[in-house]
This record gives C-alpha cells, sequence and structure tokens, in this order.
C-alpha cells in the first residue's frame, strides 16, 4: 500500500463499518502514478483501496458503498466494465462523480465504505 500523499488515514473504523479514503493508481513500490488505459487505471485504483481493506481487516466483498470521482465523462463506459470485474453481485451501491482534477493529476479515484 502507498503512504498517504497528503494528510489523512487511508482508513477510519467506526463500530462494524470502514470508512477509505479515496484511492488513485498509485504504484505501490514506487509512489508513481500509472499512466495506462483507465481500465488499468481503475483496476489499480482498486487494488490499493483492496490493500487498505486488508489493512482494516476487512476485504472487497465486504464494501456496500463506493464513490467514483472521474475526470473525463468518456472514461464511464470503460471504468464501469473494470470496476464490475471486481465486485460481486449484489454490487455496491454507488455513484460516479465527474471533477475538474485529482490529486497527482489522476484520472479516477475511488472511495469507499465496508462492513464487518
Amino acid at each position: 500500500m502507498s503512504k498517504p500523499i497528503a494528510s489523512y488515514s487511508p482508513f477510519r473504523r467506526a463500530g462494524n463499518t470502514v470508512y477509505c479514503s479515496g484511492q488513485i493508481p498509485l504504484i505501490p513500490q514506487t509512489g508513481e502514478l500509472l499512466h495506462g488505459s483507465i481500465t488499468e487505471e481503475v483496476n489499480l485504483a482498486l487494488d490499493n483501496l483492496a490493500a487498505v481493506l486488508r489493512d482494516a481487516g476487512t476485504g472487497l466483498d465486504r464494501v456496500v458503498k463506493t464513490t467514483v470521482f472521474l475526470i473525463d465523462p468518456r472514461d464511464y463506459a470503460e471504468m464501469d466494465a473494470a470496476y464490475r470485474t471486481r465486485f460481486a453481485d449484489p454490487l455496491p451501491a454507488r455513484e460516479a462523480v465527474f471533477v475538474a482534477g485529482l490529486p497527482k493529476q489522476a484520472r479516477v479515484e475511488i472511495s469507499a465504505i465496508a462492513v464487518d
């Protein structure tokens, strides 16, 4: 798991709920941003989210809600296809939000709420 790039905790626990900060496609070994297809970037952001969840004692299978931030609406369909391969039914509740910019010039960021 990459270290946070600003002043925040990767996750906070409140009872049996885990709130995960947004994850961007940072390469864990270098801390550098991956510049690839949106599919590759979504998968790495989700890998990073899975690492945060493991540190919190849970996993992607316990995620009940996500927020996906994208800078380009044209990436939505490809993001959705990549995202869909990582979660089983029932899928987490989700919103996609289009923003003007993300940390480190990332194209995607994904945050999550999980329960134990």
